[in-house]
């Protein structure tokens, strides 16, 4: 793992997370819609069920909401590491950019135009900042 890819834990983090209320949605809408009875077909007697049609979607909605608040414990402990780790670093414009890119999830253009740099400049000072990360926290990388 580069540093690079490190970093980019919390933007990887943060996704499934919006994914995963996405789907809490979802089944928030199919447990609370009632499905409509069709009249025109025949009719058969089948045997009743002892869960009712909408407790399976509540269950999952139950289990995905515990899932998604250790994911988001785990997410916060992740970016508070990685925030004191990018403020580590002694170059005020590295920190500056690499918080900007890697927790604020900003394009290389937005960091540019905020810092009136240009997007060459910011890749160049980007990948220096990548590389002092790297050997400051070497450790976390040569082991993988």
């Amino acid at each position: 793992m580069k540093a690079k890819e490190y970093l980019q834990q919390i933007k990887q983090f943060d996704t499934v997370i919006k994914q995963k209320e996405r789907e809490i949605n979802e089944l928030k809408a199919m447990s609370t819609s009632l499905g409509c009875a069709d009249y025109s077909r025949e009719r058969v007697q089948t045997s009743h069920s002892n869960e009712a049609p909408f407790v399976t979607p509540t269950n999952q909605l139950i289990d995905l909401e515990k899932e998604i608040q250790r994911e988001k414990a785990i997410l916060v402990g992740k970016k508070h590491k990685i925030i004191s780790q990018i403020q580590g670093l002694k170059n005020s414009k590295y920190v500056e950019i690499l918080y900007m890119r890697y927790v604020d999830f900003s394009t290389y253009e937005k960091i540019a135009a905020e810092l009136s740099y240009s997007v060459r400049y910011i890749y160049i000072i980007h990948r220096q900042a990548l590389h002092s990360f790297e050997k400051m926290y070497l450790d976390l990388f040569d082991a993988k």
